[in-house]
C-alpha cells in the first residue's frame, strides 16, 4: 500500500507519497514534484462527467502517479487528514477537500438535492466529489479534523465545517429553532443538519496562520510578518 505522510515546516504543511511500484491519483495541479521512476497519466473522463464538471467546482480530470519513488504535493497553510475506506463505504465530499488517494479508490459526481443545495446557497447544481473502493484518502483540511460516528443520530452545524460524510448520512438545510420568531432573534443563520448511521468528519477550528492568511492582514504586525 502506498504510504501518506505529513510532513511540515515553518508552519506549512505537505504530503509525501511514498510508491513501491504502485499507483495512486491526486489532486489536479497538486503536484510540487517527484523522485524516481514515476510516470504520470491524466486519463480522459467520459462526456458526462466533461459536461458535469462546467456546472460544478469539482473536476475528475485528475492524474494517476504510477511507480516506485517518492511524490511530493503542494504545500498549504492548512492542513490535511489521511483516513481509512472500509470495503463498501462510499464517501461525499465537501467541495474543494479531495486531495489524493490510492489507486483503488474510484472517484465520482455526487449531486445535492435541488432545494438543499438553493438553501445552502450553492445553486441548483451542486455536485460534489464521491469517493469509494477500499483504501486511503487525504483530505485538505483548514484545522484539525474529528471524526463523528452516529448510530441513527443526528448532527447539527452552524457552519460549513463537514469536510466529508459517508453516503449513508443525509444532508438537509434547517432552522436551528422551531419557530420562525426564534429563529430571527436567535442570530443564527440556517444550519445544516446531518442523520442517519455512519461516519463524518469535522474541522471546526482553522489552523491560526491560515486564518491570518485568509484575512489578508493581521492587526498585530508581528503576526502579519509571521504569516
Amino acid at each position: 500500500m502506498a504510504k501518506f505522510e505529513l510532513e511540515h515546516t515553518e508552519g506549512m504543511r505537505w504530503i509525501k507519497v511514498i510508491l513501491n511500484d504502485e499507483k495512486v491519483r491526486a489532486e489536479r495541479g497538486a503536484l510540487n514534484h517527484m523522485l524516481g521512476k514515476i510516470t504520470m497519466d491524466t486519463p480522459l473522463p467520459s462526456l458526462r462527467a466533461i459536461l458535469i464538471s462546467f456546472l460544478s467546482e469539482e473536476s475528475l480530470l485528475r492524474p494517476y502517479y504510477k511507480g516506485t519513488g517518492e511524490l511530493y504535493l503542494e504545500s498549504s497553510l492548512g492542513g490535511f487528514h489521511t483516513f481509512e475506506l472500509n470495503e463498501g463505504e462510499t464517501w461525499v465530499l465537501q467541495n474543494g477537500a479531495y486531495w489524493a488517494s490510492e489507486g483503488g479508490i474510484e472517484l465520482s459526481l455526487y449531486r445535492e438535492r435541488l432545494l438543499t443545495a438553493f438553501f445552502a446557497g450553492e445553486g441548483f447544481f451542486w455536485y460534489q466529489t464521491k469517493i469509494s473502493g477500499k483504501g486511503k484518502a487525504v483530505l485538505i483540511a483548514p484545522g484539525p479534523v474529528d471524526e463523528v460516528t452516529l448510530n441513527n443520530g443526528r448532527l447539527v452545524v452552524d457552519g460549513n465545517y463537514v469536510i466529508a460524510r459517508t453516503a449513508s448520512i443525509s444532508f438537509k438545510i434547517r432552522r436551528p429553532t422551531r419557530s420562525l420568531l426564534g429563529y430571527y432573534l436567535s442570530g443564527e443563520q440556517y444550519s445544516r443538519v446531518y442523520e442517519g448511521t455512519g461516519r463524518l468528519l469535522i474541522a471546526t477550528t482553522p489552523f491560526w496562520r491560515l486564518r491570518i492568511g485568509q484575512k489578508g492582514e493581521a492587526q498585530d504586525p508581528a503576526l502579519a510578518e509571521l504569516a
